[in-house]
């Protein structure tokens, strides 16, 4: 969206609108099947969202927040490029004291680039999870789509309270054929990653795209 010339400030309020809606119904069904790790969870969580409402409530030029995306981009689409160890039982890792404390850290300013940039900020925990061995694969998942959901609402309210004048409902219809598509290429991926393509190569494939949309970003930053 950026590259295509819209609204820079626009672009984080429907961003974050487009995480809810993907990962709401991966949210109940992660908890519905019991898989959300919420004693690792909720910690986090409680850290994270102040975090993401006061930074989406920050004022930044369209410069720094192409700058701020364009980079978080890049490295996220790196991170999702690493090669995942599977885990069977939690690491004893999470429950000392140097694990708590680099977890919720790390909680933290991924919350707050949530709602700076509309980055919901699973795809960097997740990777983050993965090279510490530290919860199985389908509990990472499930965390993310728990840590994403409600860093995105609290972004959200911070960012509609920083631009009222993108609060009114006219606003966001103009993007309803966006929100719909979002909607269904979220069901179509949940189900190719489910029974035809193998998560690492639905991963490794995004993290290409996401990698070329950084550098993009990071070119037209760099061409002012």
């Amino acid at each position: 969206m950026v590259i295509s010339g819209a609204d820079y400030q626009l672009i984080p309020i429907i961003a974050l609108v487009c995480n809810l809606i993907v990962v709401s119904g991966n949210l109940i069904q992660f908890h519905k099947q019991k898989l959300i790790p919420w004693k690792f969870t909720l910690p986090i969580i409680l850290v994270s969202i102040p975090a993401a409402f006061f930074t989406g409530r920050i004022v930044i030029s369209q410069s720094q927040f192409i700058l701020a995306l364009g980079g978080s981009l890049l490295v996220s689409g790196l991170l999702m490029m690493i090669r995942d160890n599977e885990v069977q039982q939690p690491s004893a890792w999470l429950s000392t004291k140097a694990g708590i404390i680099a977890n919720l850290i790390i909680g933290f300013l991924l919350g707050g680039l949530a709602g700076l940039v509309g980055i919901g900020g699973g795809i960097f925990f997740a990777p983050l999870l993965h090279l510490q061995q530290s919860l199985p694969t389908k509990q990472i998942a499930a965390f993310s789509s728990v840590f994403i959901f409600f860093n995105s609402f609290a972004g959200l309210i911070g960012q509609v309270s920083k631009h009222s004048q993108y609060t009114s409902l006219d606003s966001l219809l103009e993007y309803i054929w966006f929100f719909i598509a979002v909607f269904i290429g979220g069901q179509i991926g949940n189900r190719l990653g489910v029974s035809v393509i193998s998560a690492i190569v639905v991963r490794r494939l995004t993290g290409v795209l996401v990698i070329y949309v950084g550098i993009r970003l990071l070119y037209i930053y760099f061409s002012y």
